[in-house]
């Protein structure tokens, strides 16, 4: 149980109340199933899964959750024609045209008789958040999964302030900077991927894979003035990720000797073997977090500056 991808938020210091209860604020919001004419519905499951009720774990002053969701699926092919059979029968049968007002209301009826029909797909978002340093790390590249979560959590709790990263220092143009100079700060390592756009409107985009970053290909593209929109890196030789210039990390791994710290050996429950990977997950990603804060300024939010 590991993150694929961070999106990040940070948070305000906040109230110890609303942290010693946050357990159970989650429970009221519990995911339930879709209902018969619902297309889909969001809520709160455990992390350890279905057999489970615990709604979070927690590994010091880290908490893990996860976001559920239901998704019914029903193809606009298939509306279309289940709707189409419907237009044809009074075409047919009455001999004169379906005005629009009626198609829309056919339309609805298409719907309400196919829902409760409709294959139900599950999900499941991971998020973790960090009490005494005000991150909210979602398991997610897409931006509106990440304020779903983020929305849920506000609706839970009542409020929850989080804000998304807002630099200091602009991302796009330190990485830019960094892959011109060919020097990185210290503790980082170059990936063997990136992608360089032209910044105007509609410029050019390059993607480079399985790459020297450091080649003069890579720096001919430089020279033309394209910027660094996302750049692979390692970090201490313990982790790899590609870094988006709106500070989104995806494509994030431990390097083997994370791993190895792990070790082989099978734990006794699946709830032993996700507090191991949390523990070494939280304890290992903090130190990202913190050195992002160090690169492009992201200090932690003022409770009376947030919304």
């Amino acid at each position: 149980m590991f993150f694929r991808n961070l999106t990040l938020f940070r948070f305000p210091e906040l109230p110890r109340r609303a942290l010693s209860a946050f357990d159970k604020h989650l429970a009221d919001h519990r995911l339930r199933p879709c209902g018969p004419i619902e297309m889909a519905t969001q809520g709160f499951v455990s992390p350890f899964g279905r057999d489970s009720e615990e709604l979070t774990h927690r590994v010091g002053k880290n908490t893990l959750f996860c976001l559920g969701g239901e998704d019914k699926l029903l193809p606009s092919s298939v509306i279309s024609e289940a709707l189409a059979v419907k237009i044809g029968e009074i075409t047919e049968k009455e001999a004169r045209r379906v005005s629009a007002r009626e198609r829309k209301r056919l339309k609805e009826e298409v719907l309400t008789d196919l829902l409760p029909r409709a294959f139900v797909k599950p999900s499941r978002t991971f998020a973790w958040l960090t009490e005494d340093s005000g991150w909210l790390v979602i398991d997610t590249a897409s931006r509106k999964l990440a304020e779903a979560v983020v929305s849920q959590l506000r609706e839970a709790l009542g409020r929850f302030p989080a804000t998304p990263m807002a630099p200091s220092d602009s991302p796009r143009s330190l990485m830019t900077d960094w892959l011109v100079g060919g020097k990185l700060p210290s503790g980082l390592g170059w990936g063997d991927e990136c992608e360089l756009r032209d910044p105007v409107e509609a410029g050019a985009i390059v993607k480079c894979r399985r790459q020297d970053l450091e080649s003069d290909e890579v720096r001919e593209h430089l020279k033309s003035g394209k910027q660094v929109f996302q750049l692979g890196l390692e970090l201490d030789q313990r982790m790899a990720f590609v870094l988006g210039e709106d500070l989104t990390i995806r494509k994030f791994r431990f390097l083997d000797v994370v791993l190895d710290e792990i070790g082989e050996e099978t734990s006794a429950s699946a709830q032993q073997e996700l507090d191991a990977r949390f523990a070494l997950m939280s304890l290992e990603t903090k130190r990202l977090l913190e050195k992002l804060d160090e690169w492009f300024g992201l200090p932690r939010p003022d409770e009376r500056n947030s919304g």
